[in-house]
């Protein structure tokens, strides 16, 4: 085991699997000789090249359609977008194309791709910059959303995503970026869809993903304090939706909390909202 941050283990992440795999190449916005906006990509164009880290113009709709392209004809992009919000820009390809070509070609075509960089808050972000999208990609069959909190769940989900056979839109956090866990050496893979308690309790069961993992343990924490004992879920990731670990712990608990950082209406936090009370209702308590 080895205590790093959460950037160093997507890059581990990336390190392995393009060592293992020369069809796996990254494609975005000063992600080869900056090192990566947020350092992610540290180090890879020195070892792979700049056939295989590829500095791309700012054009977010022509690079993600262009690993679209690749990822068609055999090879396995990652396209990392300095935030998520200018990856609205390319949403069209994103949804029209890598979601659907399987189902469009009679599954002649598959799009093998990952899409990865941060969303939500950051530091000293303006509006344009901020927004928490994972919702709206989870709305559309054909894509995987991935939403790791920790440095451990980062390297194994990535590793997962970077060998999946479809499209995976894996969203980061600025914020999360320094932060530092515990990752065990050598291979490691973590399943979509598989929620994680990050801590057990008896009274209530507080539903969490991505960044808010933190605030929610520290809730947790405090409210212990009081006497009250809190089971946390970590869903990790957001399409597919581990609701059967969500209806487990409420069935356990008796009461439910969500915490989201995305505004709520059409959120995902809605969404489990009502599996509970269709699933669970009788088996709540408050």
């Amino acid at each position: 085991m080895a205590l790093i941050e959460y950037r160093e283990a997507l890059n581990q992440a990336l390190r392995e699997e393009m060592k293992r795999d020369d069809r796996i190449f990254i494609m975005g916005e000063e992600v080869g000789a900056y090192n990566g906006a947020f350092k992610v990509t540290k180090g890879l164009m020195a070892e792979f090249g700049g056939q295989r880290v590829v500095d791309s113009p700012i054009s977010e709709l022509g690079f993600v359609g262009l690993g679209i392209g690749a990822s068609m004809v055999g090879l396995r992009p990652v396209i990392e977008v300095m935030t998520w919000n200018f990856a609205i820009l390319a949403m069209d390809q994103i949804v029209n194309n890598a979601a659907k070509i399987r189902y469009m070609s009679g599954g002649q075509l598959s799009c093998p791709i990952v899409f990865r960089g941060p969303t939500g808050a950051g530091t000293q972000l303006s509006s344009q910059h901020s927004q928490m999208l994972e919702a709206q990609y989870a709305y559309f069959p054909g894509l995987t959303v991935v939403t790791p909190g920790t440095p451990r769940d980062a390297k194994g989900l990535l590793k997962t995503a970077l060998r999946s056979p479809d499209p995976v839109v894996f969203m980061e956090s600025e914020l999360l970026y320094s932060v530092k866990g515990e990752v065990e050496d050598g291979e490691l893979f973590i399943p979509f869809g598989k929620a994680d308690i990050k801590r057990e309790g008896t009274d209530v069961t507080l539903i969490c993903w991505h960044r808010m993992i933190y605030p929610t343990l520290e809730a947790a924490k405090r409210l212990a304090e009081q006497g009250i004992s809190c089971e946390v879920v970590d869903l990790r990731t957001v399409r597919p939706l581990d609701t059967e670990a969500v209806l487990k712990s409420v069935r356990k608990t008796h009461r439910a909390v969500v915490v989201e950082e995305a505004w709520h209406i059409a959120s995902v936090g809605g969404t489990i909202v009502d599996v509970i009370q269709r699933e669970a209702f009788d088996d709540l308590d408050a």
